[in-house]
């Protein structure tokens, strides 16, 4: 026999009412209403496209990037253009002024850098003036380089694609770079430099169906 509930007489029970304005709702997972930042949303619907549509070969050519090794000599030639922070400039410039003080000519000699922003880059790409172009793979939007590779190819200058925007930030004290560029390199350097763009021409200037490959 089923045992009878009984309620105290005094304890009314008042049912709870989860409408609008009444009753608090209990604690549950609402993480599928949570209002994601916007970025978060466009990485999301960037991998829903890039999972579920074909890649044009203008952007699928970014998906192939220099390997390891020659990326790593890459960046150690890279290296040795950086251009100076505001604290060596501040030492530079006072170093001068104190020779200037002292009646000596300051001694200051122009130092080959890195070349950065694209309006700088397209002029020295289509003067043939830029003897190393080097894009990263992650830029947003991609539009701002997606036409880099085929100028490059049609002025016949050396060019590569890299992981990533932020490592070439490094190199210029930032925290991304979209592309950086050599115009000039030192005598000591110029055998290196001829070494790494032979090596990396056939996967890219030379490399025609790279450009004409659609992705998956």
């Amino acid at each position: 026999m089923a045992a009878t509930k009984t309620s105290h007489p005094l304890a009314v029970a008042t049912p709870k009412n989860f409408r609008f304005g009444n009753a608090i709702k209990p604690v549950k997972d609402l993480s599928y209403v949570v209002r994601w930042p916007k970025c978060v949303q466009l990485q999301r619907k960037r991998a829903i496209l890039l999972r579920k549509l074909k890649i044009p070969p203008a952007l699928n050519q970014f998906r192939t990037t220099l390997p390891r090794n020659e990326a790593v000599a890459l960046f150690a030639l890279l290296a040795k253009y950086r251009p100076e922070t505001a604290e060596q400039r501040k030492q530079r410039l006072l170093a001068e002024a104190e020779a200037r003080n002292a009646g000596a000519a300051p001694k200051h000699a122009s130092k080959k850098t890195l070349v950065c922003g694209l309006d700088e880059v397209t002029k020295l790409v289509e003067t043939k003036k830029a003897r190393l172009v080097v894009i990263a793979c992650d830029v947003q939007p991609i539009e701002l380089v997606c036409w880099l590779p085929t100028l490059c190819q049609k002025m016949q200058v050396p060019y590569c694609i890299v992981k990533d925007k932020s490592r070439l930030g490094l190199l210029l004290h930032r925290k991304t770079a979209a592309v950086v560029a050599l115009a000039e390199v030192s005598q000591a350097d110029v055998a290196a430099l001829k070494a790494l763009t032979t090596a990396f021409a056939p996967q890219f200037i030379d490399n025609a169906d790279a450009r004409r490959r659609w992705g998956n």
